[in-house]
């Protein structure tokens, strides 16, 4: 497992920081092979007729649609695995140099893997999150929180972040803004259930400090 994964939230919620902020995932649940099929057919239909661009929208669409948790969760594979492909060899290769380094505790040598992919391609929101994932691993909050928002400028629908958004602003106590960013999540990625949890969790603390 990568130790992309290590993005800590609250103890209740560290489950979701693993999977989230992290572009490192999980391979989807095996399909039925009819459904598999069927599946792989629509996304290349979709590929055939789209931009890279709306290919990704379409994603999103069917994202904040699905209900399923499991279906959804297919569909946020589909859309990391969008993110994860800079569409440059040379970043794509800084940031496997990146991932191996962090795997081997060499974390100086994966920052500075990571700056030169953000050097070169300034606008690759994936970059910046996985600087931000291993800023945050190094405690180095602010700097993760930096990083984060500049994803978030690039890229308003990028779930992962607002997981790691919500882990910061989670740890420095501010349960206020923490709601905001699992709303936020939740506006892109309603069917994820342990962030309905957490929003449902701090929603009802809230309400009962006003009491």
């Amino acid at each position: 497992m990568s130790a992309m994964r290590f993005f800590a939230l609250t103890s209740a919620a560290l489950p979701l920081a693993l999977v989230f902020l992290t572009s490192s995932f999980p391979a989807a649940a095996a399909e039925e092979p009819v459904a598999a099929a069927k599946r792989d057919v629509i996304v290349e239909q979709a590929d055939a007729n789209s931009s890279p661009k709306q290919h990704i929208d379409q994603l999103f669409s069917q994202l904040k649609r699905e209900r399923d948790p499991e279906k959804a969760s297919g569909i946020a594979n589909e859309i990391r695995m969008e993110w994860n492909d800079s569409g440059s060899a040379t970043i794509n290769l800084l940031m496997q140099w990146a991932d191996k380094a962090i795997e081997e505790k060499r974390n100086p040598a994966a920052l500075d893997f990571l700056d030169e992919a953000i050097a070169l391609k300034p606008d690759y929101a994936e970059s910046w999150n996985r600087r931000a994932t291993l800023n945050f691993v190094m405690g180095n909050y602010r700097k993760s929180m930096s990083d984060i928002e500049r994803v978030l400028d690039l890229e308003p629908r990028h779930f992962g972040a607002l997981s790691g958004m919500a882990a910061i602003l989670s740890n420095s106590g501010n349960d206020q803004l923490t709601l905001k960013a699992w709303e936020r999540f939740l506006d892109i990625y309603p069917a994820e259930r342990t962030a309905q949890e957490q929003a449902n969790t701090l929603a009802e603390k809230l309400a009962g400090n006003r009491t």
